[in-house]
Formats: structure tokens, sequence, C-alpha cells
């Protein structure tokens, strides 16, 4: 294989269209589309498709890409490990995966006691769907996986789900929003816009009960996997939302919203995810410890 025809198709992948990805290269788009053409001819597969004005990867495409991440990512290791400064101190690699479906927030608290052993740390994250996520720790490629569920009974991998702690949930409006709220909470809810986790959120059939226990029925305008554009658009006043009753401050501070309730019987969950029973991983150990400890204590 012709890395770099492989190459030149993971750069234009990643940059999403031709024009793109020949800026980043400092070629032509004819020459670049030449280079993936000698590739896919090479593998007998279409790797894109036209998608009106621009291109999408084929099914062959999306697995020749996770190939090609795993190939110069370790190229780019291979790199870095040889040209490290004789004498200084070797950094310990600790790879984490993110579930998608996770505040960036809470995953970044949780990870950043990795930092605080006494061993230089070099933190490789990556994030995605939890399943793929489990099937790369399956393969040791991940030390840890973070999500705010334990492993599924149906996922055949050998792993541990490790317990960091829960949260009750918060809800949060926008002062442009807070007239449309009337009463206490959480019937101040009724009939009022809402912004709610996707389907595939763990809190989301709680919510679902929650709001029929309460006889609430809000308005849905918009679902959402990525909480981080829920508030985008709460901050807004599009509609109500809730997150974790553990960044009350810091979502209070960075959408300039205001809690209007908060409820127990809506709970978040977080788990650590690794093939080790008994957690041996110095950074794996920081990282439950003070979840355990400081997190979660309220």
């Amino acid at each position: 294989m012709n890395f770099k025809h492989l190459y030149y198709f993971w750069v234009t992948a990643r940059a999403g269209g031709i024009m793109r990805a020949g800026e980043q290269l400092h070629t032509t788009p004819q020459t670049l589309s030449g280079q993936i053409k000698l590739l896919e001819d090479w593998l007998g597969r279409k790797l894109f498709r036209k998608s009106g004005r621009g291109l999408e990867l084929t099914e062959h495409g999306r697995m020749a890409l996770g190939y090609a991440d795993q190939i110069f990512s370790l190229g780019s290791e291979l790199e870095s490990s040889l040209r490290q400064v004789r004498g200084a101190p070797r950094r310990l690699d600790f790879r984490v995966g993110v579930a998608d479906s996770l505040s960036k927030s809470i995953a970044y608290r949780l990870l950043e006691p990795a930092f605080s052993i006494d061993e230089p740390v070099k933190l490789l994250c990556s994030e995605g769907s939890f399943d793929d996520l489990l099937a790369a720790l399956a393969l040791h490629r991940l030390d840890l996986v973070i999500a705010h569920e334990p492993m599924p009974r149906r996922v055949s991998v050998k792993a541990y789900s490790h317990a960091l702690g829960s949260s009750v949930m918060s809800f949060f409006a926008a002062p442009a929003l807070m007239p449309r709220l009337s009463g206490k909470f959480p019937a101040c809810l009724d009939g009022v816009p809402m912004l709610v986790p996707g389907a595939t959120a763990s809190v989301r059939p709680q919510l679902e009960g929650w709001f029929a226990k309460h006889q609430i029925s809000p308005v849905v305008v918009g679902e959402f996997d990525d909480a981080a554009l829920m508030k985008a658009f709460g901050r807004e006043g599009q509609g109500v939302f809730m997150a974790p009753r553990v960044l009350d401050e810091e979502t209070c501070s960075q959408f300039g919203v205001q809690v209007i309730g908060h409820t127990a019987e809506l709970v978040e969950e977080f788990y650590a995810v690794s093939v080790e029973r008994r957690i041996t991983h110095p950074c794996v150990l920081a990282i439950t410890d003070a979840a355990r400890g400081q997190l979660f204590s309220d």
C-alpha cells in the first residue's frame, strides 16, 4: 500500500472535503483526487461518494478511516517517542475514551486528577459512541472509558464497570424565559418550552417518567445528544434545560442562566470502565479516588 495515498485520503476525510484538504496539504484538488483514486483502485473499493456538491464516506470509507486513524496516531506516537530528549523523564501514556453523550465539563473534572500523580502523564483522549469505545477497550487500545452508564450486558467484552458517583439534576432557564414560569417547581414547567437530552441518554427515560408522575407537559422544542449544544440553546432562551447539580455554579456562570429547581428523583450516574477488575493503573486510581472523595461528595 502507498501510505502517501492513504494519508491524502485520511486528511480529506477529516477535513470534510477535497478543497479544504488541498489547502491543508498545499496541493491542488486535481492532484488530491487522483491520489485518492489510486488508493481506491488498489483497494478495489470506493471510499467516497458524491453528496450534493460535496463528498461523503462510503461504508468501506468509514472502515478505512478507522484504520487510518490508528495508523497515523501510532506514527505520531513513534515520532514523539524517538525524538524525546535524552535524559528527559518518560511520560506515562494514558489512553482514555469519553462517551460522546457525557458532559465535557464532567469529563474534564473526572480526568483532571490523572495529572496529579507523581510521574509525568501524556493524556491521549478520544471521543465516540459508547459501543465503539468499548470495542477499542477490548483491543487494549484504551486504558479506560468514561461514561454515564455501566457496561451493557449485551456487550460481550471482558471489562469491568467502576461506579464513580452520581449527581441529582437541576433545571435552568435564561432570564428572558423566567416570566413564563409561573407557580412552584416543578409545576412551573408545565407548558413551557423544554430542551431535553437525546433518546440514548441514560437520564431520558427517568425524565419522561418524572413528567408523567408530576403530570407535567412541557413543550419539547429540541432534543440534543450534545449537552454543550443544549446549554447554548438554553442560554439564548429557547427553552428550559437540565444538567447535573454538581455543575450548578459553572452552568450559571458560563451560560448566564438561573437555577429554577432541582430534584433527587432524577439522577445521572458516572462510570469508569476498564479491563481491570482490580484497578492498578495509577491514573485510573487517581480518577476514581478523586471522584468518590470530592466531585460527588455533595
